[in-house]
């Protein structure tokens, strides 16, 4: 892998780590393999430890004295904590919005949603829930409390480990996404700001149970798969 000059080494080597994370290429319980890391990457054991401490901040991997990092569980009460604490987070975001957001802003909400709609049409279910949380992500001004974006921040790769599990859900089910989301963007937009505090909370209650089900479905296919192997 060729790492460019943008972010900081070990910052680039954490969202190398944190893609082979959400991807399920390392699963959880796994240890990461420090050497294997600086192998593959033409990097330092050091640079490497940078960004496992950068990563840990994520949730993705926990640091074990004398274990070294280990990828975190992904359980149904990991998932229910996330949510619940998501929720509460872009509740106060959308909140500030609703009530900051300028001409120009209201612009690119609307420009946000023309995006969503075309990524429904093409049932593409990564870039939809990309586009959502990144953008509230980058919505530092209007917000204006840098705590907050920055807990945020820190919970959304492993909110985007959740919804990757989601990708192989019904296009029914991301347009229902998409009408939360408008009820969102609609209740900034007219300045509403307890109302867009709600939907968002219904929005995130609708992804996590999204992936809640797909959770339980995959935790069945590894069960039956270990029953099948000790026969």
């Amino acid at each position: 892998m060729q790492l460019e000059d943008v972010d900081s080494l070990s910052e680039q080597i954490a969202k190398h780590i944190s893609e082979q994370i959400i991807s399920g290429e390392l699963v959880e319980g796994e240890r990461i393999q420090e050497l294997r890391i600086a192998k593959e990457l033409d990097v330092s054991r050091g640079s490497v430890r940078e960004a496992l401490l950068l990563l840990a901040r994520t949730h993705l991997i926990e640091i074990y004295p004398r274990r070294g990092a280990i990828v975190s569980e992904m359980s149904a009460q990991q998932v229910r904590s996330l949510f619940d604490t998501s929720a509460l987070l872009l509740g106060q975001i959308v909140y500030r919005m609703a009530e900051t957001w300028r001409s120009y802003e209201a612009e690119a909400l609307q420009q946000l949603m023309q995006q969503l709609i075309e990524q429904v049409k093409q049932a593409n279910t990564e870039k939809f829930y990309d586009a959502v949380f990144q953008f509230l992500a980058q919505q530092q001004d209007m917000v204006s409390n840098p705590y907050l974006m920055k807990f945020y921040k820190e919970l959304l790769p492993s909110i985007r480990r959740c919804y990757f599990l989601t990708l192989n859900t019904s296009k029914r089910e991301l347009q229902e996404a998409l009408d939360l989301i408008k009820l969102v963007i609609d209740a900034i937009l007219i300045r509403k700001s307890q109302q867009a505090t709600l939907f968002m909370d219904d929005f995130c209650r609708h992804l996590r149970n999204l992936v809640l089900e797909s959770l339980t479905r995959m935790k069945q296919i590894e069960l039956a798969w270990a029953r099948r192997s000790r026969r």
